[in-house]
């Protein structure tokens, strides 16, 4: 019994860890994870690979497949209600998400490691109106291992039109950061840039 208390504690603290900050250094715990240090990675056309196929269950309770989203440009948000940078993010993420839908930008939040009651209850605070998918081991997480994996709570994924990851942000992002992942992306041919 307190061999398992002590392996549930040691999880917690590790989970807490994980969750990204607004530090100057990115900072690996051997857990895994590397705290969010707000760096952008963009990738060229020639370096994108496929995405995975990214099929769950939202907050909503209706099935979501990333790939039914090819075609738009898919901003992928890891987060978890207990982490601090990502209830700094949300209000950003839900407006700017409203006003680029008309673009062809579909945002979808990854909710990982979370009750489903508490990620329900940080939706409605922060007024999210995109659809938010349940991965409470972090297994879909996981999905992204061979393309930019999402390495801190919070981490963003771009996804370009062809569903491929064209990009990503560890740690709290900014409204000119996320526009200047997004805008390139949807300034692309549907059949990627020549």
């Amino acid at each position: 019994m307190r061999l398992r208390l002590g392996v549930a504690l040691a999880a917690g603290a590790l989970l807490l860890a994980a969750c990204g900050s607004d530090s100057a250094s990115s900072v690996d715990d051997g857990s895994g994870f590397v705290a969010g240090d707000g760096s952008i990675v963009v990738l060229s056309d020639a370096l994108r690979v496929p995405a995975p196929d990214l099929v769950g269950t939202t907050l909503d309770g209706d099935e979501f497949r990333l790939s039914d989203h090819l075609g738009e440009v898919v901003i992928l948000n890891v987060w978890a209600s207990w982490c601090a940078p990502c209830r700094a993010e949300a209000p950003t993420l839900a407006t700017l998400a409203a006003e680029v839908q008309d673009s062809g930008v579909r945002f979808i939040g990854l909710d990982t490691r979370d009750s489903v009651a508490s990620a329900q209850g940080f939706v409605e605070r922060f007024g999210i109106g995109y659809p938010n998918v349940i991965d409470s081991d972090g297994r879909l997480q996981l999905l992204f291992s061979d393309t930019l994996p999402p390495q801190a709570i919070p981490s963003t994924l771009a996804i370009d039109r062809q569903g491929r990851v064209a990009g990503r942000i560890l740690g709290r992002a900014s409204e000119s950061t996320l526009r200047g992942l997004i805008d390139p992306l949807v300034a692309e041919p549907a059949s990627g840039p020549s």
